[in-house]
């Protein structure tokens, strides 16, 4: 059987292949950039992450010492030619940071034929439960419909995206599959490698990952339950792309059996309802979505705090991580909610600040050591 887990890297053989093959690929920054919008064109939407940079010194050049080490390694990875394969980048306003490595992108690119490289930045809504929300996201996505027409030279019909949403709406489907594998009293997948789908599920052609996992989840349901761990963790907080970072905490006994990321439990998502016409459908479904305190510190934290106790009830969860980016604007301030609101909800929570980079690894493992210690003794 082929091998999915080899697919989650940055540059694999499939988009090897796409490529060789002539087809075009497009970067995406942010959940509220449409994946079925740019497949219907014929495009491969690729997740920009920054998993394994090392050296983000040259991103360091181009950003603010205030910008999170994420944005600084997708950067890093843009400048330093890892992302060679990449045709374009549609980007979303789904923090400051996200959006600085766009604008920095678009001027590093200035001098370049604007035929050859796709660059857009559409907005979504800060409040979603506006009236004005829903119309406005609308004519952000038609706008980046016509732009991508017009610069790949073709023609999103109707039929296509209805067949798009289909496409997107059977990968949601087959990761929920493998989020209820997780939830069973006797879990068969580790968080380490359950991540490594989800990557690859953001990072090979919908079709390829959907055929590839299908025969993948059936391999799972076969095997021996794990043994040895020491607790069911939920792992929540500030992009978090690199499996290296929850097998710390794995080999310390902590498994990681759900998550609240955008790499993680976002991509089963409830399927996009198509009712009649597919951009007011992707709107409509992608703004009516527990999303991450971007827009929950405005309007509805609780959903997001509703969300994460009903997983960790379903999911039988003994402690919650959360890991924070070092400079997060946005996981950073909703942190001080999530602590005072587990805490009364009696649920033990460990709190850790990250760097895409990995440099602090044992200083997590001793952590995680002595929380998973913590949690086994029933101590809050």
């Amino acid at each position: 059987m082929e091998n999915l887990l080899t697919y989650s890297g940055i540059r694999n053989e499939s988009i090897e292949q796409w490529k060789r093959e002539g087809k075009k690929t497009v970067g995406t920054i942010c959940c509220h950039v449409p994946g079925e919008l740019l497949h219907a064109a014929g495009l491969l939407p690729v997740r920009l992450r920054g998993t394994g940079c090392t050296d983000d010194s040259e991103g360091e050049v181009w950003m603010s010492s205030f910008a999170c080490s994420f944005a600084r390694s997708c950067f890093e990875f843009l400048l330093n030619g890892t992302y060679d394969y990449l045709d374009g980048i549609v980007s979303s306003d789904g923090c400051s940071m996200a959006t600085r490595i766009y604008d920095n992108y678009k001027y590093y690119k200035r001098n370049e034929d604007s035929t050859r490289f796709y660059l857009k930045d559409i907005g979504a809504p800060r409040l979603y439960n506006g009236k004005h929300a829903v119309p406005y996201y609308i004519s952000e996505l038609n706008e980046l419909k016509k732009g991508v027409e017009n610069h790949f030279g073709v023609t999103i019909t109707e039929e296509k995206l209805k067949h798009s949403i289909e496409v997107f709406n059977e990968t949601r489907s087959l990761i929920r599959e493998l989020y209820e594998l997780r939830m069973s009293d006797e879990p068969v997948i580790t968080g380490e490698e359950s991540l490594k789908i989800t990557l690859a599920s953001m990072t090979m052609p919908k079709e390829e990952f959907n055929r590839m996992f299908r025969d993948y989840l059936t391999e799972l349901k076969t095997r021996k339950p794990l043994a040895g761990y020491r607790a069911r963790l939920m792992l929540i907080g500030s992009a978090i792309d690199d499996p290296e970072y929850i097998k710390v905490i794995e080999d310390r006994g902590g498994l990681i059996v759900c998550d609240a990321t955008c790499y993680g439990n976002r991509q089963l998502w409830e399927p996009v309802a198509y009712e009649g016409d597919a951009i007011s459908s992707i709107a409509n479904s992608y703004l009516s979505r527990t999303v991450c305190p971007r827009m929950c510190q405005v309007s509805t934290h609780n959903s997001l705090y509703e969300m994460i106790v009903g997983m960790v009830k379903d999911y039988k969860v003994d402690g919650i991580i959360y890991t924070k980016m070092k400079n997060c604007q946005v996981w950073g301030s909703e942190n001080l909610y999530c602590e005072e609101d587990l805490k009364a909800a009696n649920i033990p929570l460990l709190i850790v600040e990250r760097e895409e980079i990995m440099t602090n690894a044992g200083q997590l493992a001793v952590r995680a050591e002595a929380f998973i210690e913590m949690v086994e003794k029933g101590d809050k």
